[in-house]
């Protein structure tokens, strides 16, 4: 007998445990990540179980008609524990959908997480998309690496990485949040016109909140800040969540020194790490520079999906399901 149940601030501390012990254990879907931008997004969330046992969460926002999963984060979808398996999931998509159209709601944006952060294979949700008759509507393209497989990086970055380590720059951590985002708000303006996600002051509050999973590295020459790359890290993954550097430090080949300290040292037994996405316009525009400089460290090409279903009356995702299995 699954059921869901709206999200409350009482359900806190049973949420957060359930994130840590999920299929996809990510600080992203920790309340006291997902709440510092509580002002700006109203929480549409839900606990679904199964009898009394707490079986997945659904992270979600609602604007107006609309529920996103979830609009404040890159990617969401169902949670899962290892005993939710297909038909279980089928069955969440049905009582998540009924829920929807009892409310209101005429369109559902899901965004599955990349496989990348599953500690287990997780993909019931895909097949689940495909039976509502969802429709993928964004594809943007990150490029990421095995660490323990990393392909050989171009001739052009070992030799930028060679003059770098020759001119003595110091890579260490640092927890000069604040004077780092200052620093990337001035390379997204000159380089593409565009802002942090976060401001230096949501960066500080989060880093503090989840010290082991947000840091920051830099690169010094000489006591001045020329580069660095603000990480993300979960179980399995090293996520560049910013990397910026001033003119001289691009051209010094300070992000070399980083990237190649980060991945020959610091995450060299981390499974990926991840450069992020490369396209802009809903994954329709590629940035062809941005992604072939990720590629020259031996990156290659993972997805970030987005699916929408359009909600009508009679929406099932078991309506082909042999009478077996239900």
């Amino acid at each position: 007998m699954l059921r869901l149940v709206p999200y409350t601030g009482n359900h806190s501390r049973e949420w957060n445990q359930f994130v840590a012990q999920s299929r996809t254990p990510h600080f992203l879907f920790d309340r006291n990540y997902m709440e510092y931008h509580s002002d700006r997004f109203t929480d549409c969330s839900y606990l679904a179980y199964d009898d009394l046992k707490l079986v997945a969460l659904f992270p979600a926002s609602r604007s107006d008609d609309i529920v996103a999963s979830h609009g404040g984060l890159t990617f969401g979808g169902f949670l899962t524990d290892k005993s939710v398996r297909t038909v279980t999931m089928l069955g969440l998509f049905d009582e998540l959908l009924n829920q929807l159209i009892q409310d209101g709601v005429k369109s559902l944006v899901y965004k599955p997480i990349p496989h990348f952060y599953q500690s287990y294979p997780s993909d019931e949700d895909l097949y689940a998309l495909f039976r509502t008759d969802a429709t993928l509507v964004r594809r943007d393209v990150s490029t990421t690496i095995l660490v323990s497989h990393r392909f050989t990086a171009s001739k052009g970055r070992k030799s930028t990485l060679k003059k770098a380590v020759s001119m003595g720059f110091v890579v260490q951590e640092s927890k000069n949040f604040a004077n780092f985002m200052e620093l990337e708000a001035t390379h997204l303006e000159s380089k593409f016109g565009l802002s942090p996600t976060h401001t230096p002051g949501e960066m500080e509050l989060l880093a503090s909140r989840f010290p082991q999973n947000i840091r920051l590295f830099e690169a010094t020459l000489k006591g001045d800040l020329l580069g660095g790359t603000l990480i993300y890290e979960t179980p399995q993954v090293a996520h560049a969540q910013y990397i910026a550097a001033t003119e001289d430090g691009w051209k010094l080949g300070a992000l070399d020194v980083v990237i190649d300290h980060l991945l020959s040292h610091v995450y060299r037994d981390k499974t990926w790490f991840d450069f992020g996405i490369s396209t802009e316009q809903k994954g329709r525009f590629l940035n062809e520079g941005l992604i072939q400089n990720k590629e020259s460290y031996g990156g290659r090409a993972t997805v970030y999906d987005q699916y929408e279903i359009q909600l009508t009356k009679t929406h099932s995702s078991k309506k082909h399901i042999p009478q077996t299995l239900k």
